[in-house]
């Protein structure tokens, strides 16, 4: 894992569920914006798996629990995955508004993701 990247990860995840809880409060449906935002972040959700995957063939050895870290990393694909389809099955400002509580959870999850891969030992 990579640490600078999972700052930046974090702070595109806490962005993207501000902005969609702003524009789900503000009565609005989902739209390509709120759906964008939520899709980069699951790109981002991606790209940090597959680099989860192969750091450690390249000496990049988790500090804390593997187990525990992919239990994380698959349940935060699996999050933004299930409020998009959410999303776009009820299409109501709540939709908008689980968009950014499931953008903001996946913050919290990187956040502790990160400290079991770098800091936590077992």
């Amino acid at each position: 894992m990579i640490e600078w990247f999972s700052y930046v990860q974090i702070a595109v995840a806490v962005l993207a569920g501000v902005f969609c809880l702003i524009v789900g409060f503000s009565g609005r449906v989902p739209n390509d914006y709120t759906l964008g935002a939520t899709a980069l972040v699951e790109l981002l959700l991606v790209i940090q798996f597959v680099v989860a995957l192969l750091a450690p063939a390249f000496g990049n050895d988790a500090n804390g629990d593997v187990l525990e870290f992919y239990v994380y990393a698959v349940s935060a694909l699996l999050l933004p995955a299930a409020a998009v389809f959410w999303a776009l099955i009820d299409r109501t400002r709540w939709s908008t508004v689980i968009l950014g509580v499931a953008c903001l959870a996946i913050a919290v999850m990187v956040f502790r993701m990160n400290e079991i891969w770098l800091f936590q030992n077992v």
